[in-house]
């Protein structure tokens, strides 16, 4: 009989680990691990469905930093429209054309030698709620394969309604409620359009940009965006997450 902790050999030879040995336990703690964390992110995918996500690992690390964070989740219905259509205007204005990537975007990306981003505002999402900031094939892997499951999971309303309550819009303010209130005094529904343009135009760079205080080259920026809003509220490109 093999003692506990050894190997046994296969029928063609090869060794296969013994029930009870230290390998073994340890594989099928490691499996049921996997197990684990993908149930755990099936259930979250679907209950985000509905259910806002109140913390992530990023807002973790930030209320961590700072000692406290500003965020307040509200529904769709208390965003004011300008908001959301200035946010994928500046974001990803072909948000409701894709199934989670612009592969129009991507090629230009390419093309340009990286020089310009093409995230939308699904990678977003997947990366504000269940990843971690930075730059590494691991974190842009998990993006990848988490995207397209979020897509199919959710309407594309839902997942802007995510991105707006989740993005960062100064250090320590988080969604566009708190924003609102902390730029401008107003809640994210009295927002006016050139108000919710600026807070757009922050977005690339929450802790470099004041929305109350735009330089002249946000300004510029808010006004494009301003433009843009106008153009995909007339061409049907804001058909997915208008009522």
């Amino acid at each position: 009989m093999a003692r506990s902790g050894r190997r046994k050999k296969t029928a063609k030879g090869r060794r296969r680990p013994v029930p009870g040995g230290l390998w073994y336990r340890l594989r099928r703690w490691l499996w049921r691990g996997v197990v684990a964390v993908l149930a755990l992110f099936a259930l979250s995918l679907l209950a985000y469905r509905w259910v806002n996500p109140s913390l992530t690992i990023y807002t973790w690390q930030e209320e961590r930093r700072l000692g406290a964070i500003s965020h307040e989740p509200v529904p769709m219905a208390r965003i004011a429209p300008v908001m959301a259509r200035a946010a994928v205007a500046a974001e990803d204005a072909n948000f409701c054309l894709h199934w989670g990537f612009d592969m129009s975007a991507i090629r230009d990306a390419i093309a340009e030698g990286g020089g310009r981003g093409a995230s939308t505002v699904s990678q977003q999402v997947v990366k504000n709620v269940w990843l971690w900031h930075g730059r590494n094939w691991a974190r842009k892997a998990l993006e990848a394969a988490i995207t397209p499951l979020m897509e199919a999971a959710w309407p594309k309303r839902r997942v802007l309604e995510v991105y707006l309550n989740i993005a960062e819009f100064d250090e320590g303010v988080f969604g566009v409620e708190a924003a609102a209130r902390h730029y401008f005094g107003v809640g994210a529904d009295a927002l006016s359009a050139v108000q919710a343009a600026r807070l757009a135009a922050v977005l690339p760079d929450p802790k470099g940009r004041s929305a109350a205080r735009p330089s002249a080259a946000l300004r510029d920026r808010a006004a494009a965006i301003m433009d843009g809003a106008a153009t995909i509220a007339r061409d049907g490109r804001a058909a997915c997450f208008e009522d």
